[in-house]
């Protein structure tokens, strides 16, 4: 359908600029039709993405991972399983693939899940991993279908393509999961990670302090920056106006 509604533009254009059209009738034209066709572009990738990724609709769930956590057991019991998690060993499936697949077809939003998902893409170096049903990248995007809220979700895909160097969608991510407003530790954390991937420091050093000022016990971010040269401890001022730096208490 797409495509005969370019033909018909097309052919609509070709009509009008042999009928006498001026030239600055026909840039704008032009211009309106470009506009038009990118809208509906940007419009069908959506569509082909909604295609490809699948119905949400599941037999068991879909389930919010943050709401509805008493139909968790089931699937962790059954499914997600520290083999599973680990990539060790698949637990009801044929293959790891598979457990983490009826995790994210129950909770598609599933945040254990959807890391170790696109961990094993990395590890079998597939887009889409043995006994999955989708590629990695559809998983977050049913994710994001579902609950487009989740800034947990919004991180863990800016992470992925980070690693995967789209820079720019990664950024998208990280600014859609910042506008969400949440104050998780967790998120700044990681938030901080991925801007030192993509090496822009002084937004990882921000975001350093942030999640260690919140109390975040994980030293592994301020030892990449410190390994790069670009760690410095947080300055403060005091109540009379004197600046002073406040030590790591992470060890």
């Amino acid at each position: 359908m797409f495509l005969r509604k370019n033909v018909h533009w097309e052919w609509i254009f070709q009509t009008n600029t042999g009928a006498g059209m001026n030239k600055k009738s026909v840039r704008i034209l032009n211009f309106l039709l470009l506009g038009l066709s990118f809208l509906i572009s940007s419009q069908g990738r959506t569509e082909a993405y909604d295609y490809i990724c699948g119905d949400l609709q599941n037999a068991y769930g879909p389930f919010d991972y943050r709401s509805d956590k008493d139909s968790l057991g089931i699937v962790e019991r059954f499914h997600l399983t520290p083999n599973v998690i680990n990539l060790v060993s698949a637990q009801s499936a044929g293959a790891v693939g598979g457990d983490l697949d009826y995790t994210l077809r129950a909770f598609p939003n599933h945040h254990v899940a959807l890391m170790a998902m696109a961990r094993l893409g990395d590890k079998e170096k597939l887009a889409k991993p043995r006994g999955a049903s989708f590629s990695v990248e559809c998983y977050f995007k049913r994710a994001l279908r579902f609950r487009n809220d989740d800034a947990v979700v919004k991180t863990i895909y800016a992470s992925y393509l980070a690693k995967n160097g789209k820079s720019a969608e990664a950024l998208g991510q990280l600014n859609a999961a910042a506008r969400l407003g949440e104050d998780n530790a967790n998120i700044i954390y990681n938030t901080g990670l991925i801007y030192f991937d993509l090496k822009d420091y002084e937004k990882s050093l921000s975001y350093a302090h942030q999640a260690y000022r919140m109390g975040f016990p994980l030293p592994g971010l301020r030892d990449k920056l410190k390994r790069a040269g670009k760690w410095r401890d947080p300055v403060v001022q005091n109540d009379g106006g004197v600046s002073g730096v406040i030590s790591p208490t992470v060890k």
